[in-house]
Formats: C-alpha cells, sequence, structure tokens
C-alpha cells in the first residue's frame, strides 16, 4: 500500500512539473530493437503577414536547426501566406532542408487566399497526408474544415466526415508509432468543434499515438486526455490580446506600417523547439525555450482570457521543456 501511494505522490510531482509518464509501452515496443533516434524542428505561428520581423524569426529557427540537425522540419501553421511577397521566405524554410513539411493555418487562408495555393507555394502533397520518418507515422490534420453542426462564428475550426474517416483509416492501417500534428488543437483551449468525437477515435489507437501536437493558441499547454498526450506548442512571435487591449510595444513608426501589433503582446525573441524521440530510452523530449516579453505584458495590461487561460502559467513567452516517459 505505501508503494502505491509514493508512486502516486511521485506521478503528482511529475505532473506538476510538465512531466508526464504516459506514453504507453506498446506505442515504443513498436520499434525494432535498434530504432534510431527522430528529432524534428518545430515552429508556428509565425504570423510573417502580421509581425514586422518575422523573416528575423524565421532566420532564427533555421539557424537554431542547422546546429541540431534535425531529421526534418515542420511549420504547424499560420506561417506566411502562400503569395509571391512571400515566396523568398517560403522558399528558405522549404530549402532550408530535404524534408520541411506543413500545415494549414486558420490565417494562412486570410485576404482571399486559397488552400491550393497553400498546396502550390509550400509544396505541400495534400491538405492532410502521411509522412513516415525513421519508423514513425506522422498524421498532418486539417483543422479548418467548414461544415460544423455547432459552429458560432468566426473561422471554422473542424475535422469533417471525410477527413474523419481517412483519419480512422490511418490509425487502423498504421502499425508503427504515430504522432498526430494539428494546427488547431484536438483538446484543450480553442479546440476544434468535434474534438471530443476526434479524442474518442485517437484514444481507439492509444496503443500507437506517442502524442499530439498543435500550434493556433500561442500558448504553453499539456493535456493528458483518455491516455493521449496533448501539447500546444507556443507561437514563435506574440500572444494576442485583441482590440480591448491594444497599445503600443514597439516605436511608432512600425505599428503604422502593422497595425495587427497592437493588438499583441510580442516575445523579445523566437521561440520554437525540437523534438526528439528516443525510442531506445523510451523517453519523448521537447526542448525548452525562454524569451521575455515586448512592452507590457498581459498581466500588466489586466489581460482576462475568455476560454479561462492564466497570464503566467500558459500564456508565458516560453516553451517549457518537457520530458515524457513510458509508462513502466
Amino acid at each position: 500500500m505505501m508503494k502505491t501511494l509514493n508512486r502516486r505522490k511521485f506521478i503528482g510531482g511529475l505532473l506538476a512539473t510538465g512531466i508526464i509518464l504516459q506514453i504507453p509501452k506498446s506505442a515504443m515496443a513498436m520499434f525494432p530493437s535498434k530504432a534510431k533516434l527522430i528529432k524534428a524542428g518545430l515552429i508556428t505561428d509565425l504570423h510573417q503577414d502580421l509581425i514586422h520581423n518575422g523573416n528575423e524569426r524565421l532566420q532564427d529557427f533555421l539557424s537554431h536547426m542547422k546546429k541540431t540537425d534535425p531529421d526534418f522540419i515542420m511549420q504547424l501553421g499560420d506561417f506566411a501566406y502562400p503569395n509571391d511577397k512571400n515566396k523568398a521566405l517560403i522558399d528558405q524554410f522549404n530549402q532550408a532542408h530535404p524534408v520541411a513539411l506543413h500545415v494549414i493555418g486558420n490565417h494562412d487562408t486570410d485576404s482571399g487566399h486559397t488552400k491550393e495555393q497553400c498546396l502550390r507555394y509550400w509544396k505541400m502533397p495534400a491538405r492532410y497526408y502521411t509522412k513516415e520518418i525513421n519508423g514513425v507515422c506522422f498524421i498532418i490534420l486539417d483543422g479548418n474544415d467548414k461544415g460544423s453542426p455547432t459552429h458560432k462564428g468566426g473561422y471554422p475550426s473542424y475535422i469533417n466526415d471525410e477527413q474523419k474517416t481517412w483519419l480512422q483509416q490511418q490509425l487502423k492501417e498504421i502499425n508503427k508509432p504515430i504522432v498526430i500534428v494539428s494546427h488547431q488543437p484536438l483538446a484543450g483551449a480553442l479546440a476544434v468543434d468535434n474534438a471530443a468525437e476526434i479524442q474518442d477515435i485517437l484514444s481507439s489507437a492509444a496503443d500507437k499515438i506517442l502524442l499530439a501536437i498543435n500550434g493556433h493558441t500561442h500558448i504553453d499547454c499539456q493535456l493528458f486526455i483518455k491516455n493521449i498526450n496533448y501539447v500546444h506548442i507556443n507561437s514563435a512571435s506574440y500572444f494576442w490580446v485583441g482590440s480591448e487591449y491594444k497599445h503600443n510595444s514597439y516605436p511608432e513608426e512600425i505599428h503604422k506600417s502593422h497595425a495587427w501589433i497592437s493588438s499583441t503582446c510580442p516575445y523579445e525573441d523566437a521561440l520554437f523547439t525540437t523534438l526528439t524521440i528516443n525510442p531506445a530510452a523510451g523517453v519523448i523530449h521537447i526542448e525548452g525555450r525562454k524569451s521575455k516579453w515586448v512592452g507590457q505584458s498581459p498581466a500588466e495590461l489586466n489581460y482576462t482570457d475568455r476560454t479561462g487561460l492564466t497570464a503566467g502559467k500558459e500564456i508565458v513567452p516560453s516553451i517549457s521543456k518537457r520530458k515524457i516517459t513510458k509508462i513502466s
């Protein structure tokens, strides 16, 4: 009995520090005995067309990745409008690594841009697809589907029946460890409208799934629901506070040329991370990275989040260092 209580206390302490012993042994057991490390460079929500120094932030990411030498790089959406104006920046990303992957975000089709343009300019194979790397299957979803029966306005945030059927088929047919990738979260704040349904689908294949990662929310957060780890990767650029909290973080001329920045709390340094899957050790590492607010922070603005997020907890200019290990 004492052993059980000690274990519960131990796990409770790990949860408090963002470390969770919750990768199913069955998922790790799917790796061959001498499986290689899998290392992914991740960046999300650059918002090149909103922030004034998006190119500098991307260069910081690409420079770090050159030193880190990942197996692939991936941007998780809200990257840069798919047009000629941004072609040089998009090409820099695509040419920085032989395997450069993309996820479509809700803002990538703003100002009349289309998903078809995203596929063409970003060189994506499809709006949702799978990519196997070193024995791990990454399932990339498109959370921008229309048709949600509970849609209450704003950007669509939904996985429709066609994509849902495809996802179920992939989960059934793939006999390798899986990582789920989406722009909109599948759990937690601002999750897709049918999040509970998608969580049930993923839970049915929890013995294969290592974790699910997303962008979109511009927060630092990890959840564990129905045997699946869900990790929100923070934005490369800022936290959105909205027009109610408009303020200037930069010199006036920057705000004149980039008006939407006034509705954000920018990060001084670009945020991004490296996800490393170590099959031999049964461990997943997420590299931590810290920055500072430029100008007033959400807390200093007395920002109140309608979804219940807390400044200083999930709303931070950082990505937490995380270590997720298999259940013993």
